[in-house]
């Protein structure tokens, strides 16, 4: 029984009691003067007949098998520390216990301890407090060992982080995505706060109108209320230690697939703003699609809003062993199915960088890449090292870097080859590093950003055009760095290039890195002159590793949506029609299920008369030829013809074009001379 019942049996209330001389080991007897402590002793128990406390009624053998209260501890403690004169052995295992158990607790149970001047103390028998000195070893060890586990803390997957040099090395995997970095709120609380964050919300509100919390998003009450779409994943094999999953479609998701694909075909926005309506609110390539429009007509809000609900619409169909965290989970982008979530990621990614989430985009750039790191769809090794750089993760950049050399040459990108050397010069500039750590950081920084140099020269001027640098006489004069390193170099570099510089030239504006820079391109101009073999044999590289890119190159070009490199794509890219909800597919994708032929399929129109129906929406083709009759059917697909038509309607559309007159000022002499 605890004191805190004892007092509510006794009527009695904390701070109550009246101060007694207990506590002090000064009890007084029932005759005469306070009693010494050998004399307590010897009165205690079998001297007293009356009973006036009733818990004394309860056998000493159950209070042998219960273990002692933190109050009855404490009781023993004190009359132990009474006995020590007699016993100092038994003081110094009292002293050790009472350090380990009690430390910072001592003067919290004194108080709590109330006075007995008034009523004579009750005590049961207590445990025997003695301890051995092997007992005091085995509990010591046990102490050391405990203390050892609680010095490796362990993550969920058992994974350790251990300190080399001063520096936490993290063991895990290199694509380990953490799931409270994938939360944009934590990241703007760091920045800002909680409270400018949040506002009026509670943090953890519930949201009942939705089936559960997810980690990709968090659902809004203004969403509309999720059923099930038709959609689902399934696990479809399971190779050393792999796992590989696809998304289902079932008949009813199907059905609206074919009409989400005629709605685009007919360039129509309100079927497909009638399908989220109507039949499913959660359509993902209908949310994908109204989200580029949102996003076209800059309303941002309402375009982040779209993927947001896509992404929860696919979490929400997760296999139960689909893990976002694992990187042990792969989806293979040849399967249509699966491009909607590789698409929702990565927009959902190019939403927070701008929102300035610059981790949490990261985050979910590891996550794109560990669902296929070794096809990259999306080519997310063109964005992973500036978001890395801008989240000032520089030690996740060099790490990348030196572990996936060997293997991706990603020293033959020239966003790597640049970046890498400027996370090294970053490091260098922390104090809180070691001397011989920072010595480390500027060699390794200064070797690579020399060979970047020497590798790709056409970076130098538009970087430093674009920074708004003036080079020296000697750097502008040179050939090496000139116009014609920018002329002579192959399309598939200069698209490379033009993105690297489009995206990372704010982080080259920074006046110690440019000091910096200027240096080592000095240095480089001076290997040049001297005629350095290395800079023949990357000559060399340069006309033979780059004759063309990838199709996954041009997917992120189309996607990222930077002019400079969009300009310089080939021909075979731009002439083909690009679609927001499957930008050029892959060659050899795996087809589960085709879409059905049409009553009505559309004829093979040219690139004019298909610009003029998305003008006209009431110029169709087919219907023309339908009403020249079956006669002049085969005709129809003359070229005299089809210029014919093309003409008509551009009269059509010159006659219904009104002009409006422009407002006229009340002062058409003006208030003042045009210099």
């Amino acid at each position: 029984m605890s004191r805190r019942a004892l007092r509510r049996l006794r009527g009695e209330q904390r701070g109550q009691e009246q101060p007694g001389l207990g506590h002090l080991g000064l009890e007084p007897g029932p005759e005469g003067p306070p009693l010494s402590a050998a004399t307590r002793r010897g009165r205690r128990g079998p001297a007293r007949t009356g009973v006036s406390n009733r818990f004394e009624l309860i056998p000493a053998e159950e209070s042998e098998d219960e273990p002692p209260s933190s109050e009855e501890r404490a009781d023993a403690w004190l009359s132990e520390r009474d006995a020590a004169e007699g016993n100092n052995e038994v003081a110094v295992a009292e002293d050790a216990e009472g350090d380990r158990h009690r430390d910072g607790e001592e003067a919290e149970q004194l108080d709590q301890m109330p006075s007995l001047s008034n009523k004579p103390r009750k005590k049961k028998k207590k445990r025997k407090a003695k301890k051995t000195s092997t007992e005091e070893t085995l509990e010591d060890n046990d102490l050391e060992d405990i203390d050892g586990l609680l010095e490796k803390p362990e993550d969920t997957n058992g994974l350790s982080q251990q300190s080399q040099s001063g520096v936490i090395a993290d063991s895990r995997p290199l694509l380990y995505v953490e799931h409270r970095n994938l939360n944009p709120e934590n990241e703007l609380k760091r920045y800002f706060g909680a409270r400018a964050v949040l506002g009026d919300q509670r943090p953890r509100q519930r949201q009942h109108q939705h089936v559960r919390s997810t980690w990709l998003t968090t659902p809004k009450n203004t969403w509309p209320r999720y059923s099930r779409t038709g959609m689902s994943m399934e696990l479809l094999e399971t190779r050393r230690g792999v796992q590989y999953f696809a998304f289902k479609h079932h008949h009813k998701y199907q059905q609206l697939q074919f009409k989400f694909l005629e709605a685009v075909e007919s360039m129509n926005l309100n079927s497909i703003v009638m399908l989220l309506e109507a039949l499913d609110p959660y359509h993902v390539d209908s949310l994908l699609q109204l989200s580029d429009v949102c996003r076209m007509r800059e309303d941002h809000e309402m375009a982040r809003d779209f993927i947001e609900q896509a992404l929860y619409s696919m979490e929400c169909t997760f296999h139960p062993v689909f893990s976002l965290t694992s990187g042990t989970c792969r989806l293979d982008y040849r399967r249509p199915e699966n491009r909607s979530f590789f698409l929702a990621l990565f927009k959902h990614l190019m939403f927070l960088e701008k929102r300035g989430c610059p981790r949490t985009a990261l985050e979910f750039c590891k996550l794109i890449l560990s669902l296929d790191p070794d096809n990259d769809p999306l080519c997310m090794l063109l964005l992973i090292d500036f978001l890395s750089l801008r989240a000032r993760e520089y030690t996740f950049l060099t790490r990348m870097f030196q572990e996936w050399e060997s293997h991706r040459n990603l020293s033959q990108l020239p966003n790597f080859a640049f970046s890498v050397p400027l996370a090294y010069f970053f490091l260098s500039q922390q104090d809180e590093r070691s001397e011989l750590e920072l010595s480390q950081a500027r060699e390794r920084a200064a070797q690579l950003i020399q060979l970047a140099l020497i590798m790709f020269p056409s970076v130098l001027m538009p970087l430093l055009d674009h920074c708004g640098v003036q080079p020296d006489a000697r750097v502008a004069s040179h050939s090496f760095f000139g116009l014609n390193a920018q002329i002579s170099q192959l399309p598939a570099l200069t698209q490379l290039t033009s993105l690297y510089v489009e995206r990372t030239h704010s982080l080259w504006k920074d006046p110690a890195v440019m000091a910096w820079l200027e240096t080592h391109v000095h240095e480089v101009l001076c290997k040049v002159d001297a005629r350095d073999p290395l800079v023949q044999e990357a000559e060399h590289k340069r006309k033979t590793r780059y004759q063309s890119a990838p199709r996954n190159i041009y997917r992120h070009i189309v996607l990222s949506e930077v002019k400079e490199a969009m300009a310089a794509l080939p021909l075979e890219v731009t002439s083909q029609p690009v679609m927001g909800h499957d930008p050029l597919p892959p060659l050899d994708s795996i087809i589960s299920y085709t879409r059905p032929e049409r009553t009505n399929p559309p004829s093979n129109e040219n690139t004019l008369s298909l610009f003029f129906r998305s003008l006209l929406p009431n110029f169709n083709v087919q219907e023309d030829i339908r009403h020249d009759g079956e006669e002049e059917a085969g005709a129809g697909q003359d070229l005299n013809q089809g210029v014919n038509r093309l003409m008509a309607a551009m009269r059509d559309m010159l006659v219904n074009i009104q002009f409006q007159e422009p407002p006229r000022d009340d002062n058409p002499e003006g208030d003042g001379d045009w210099d």
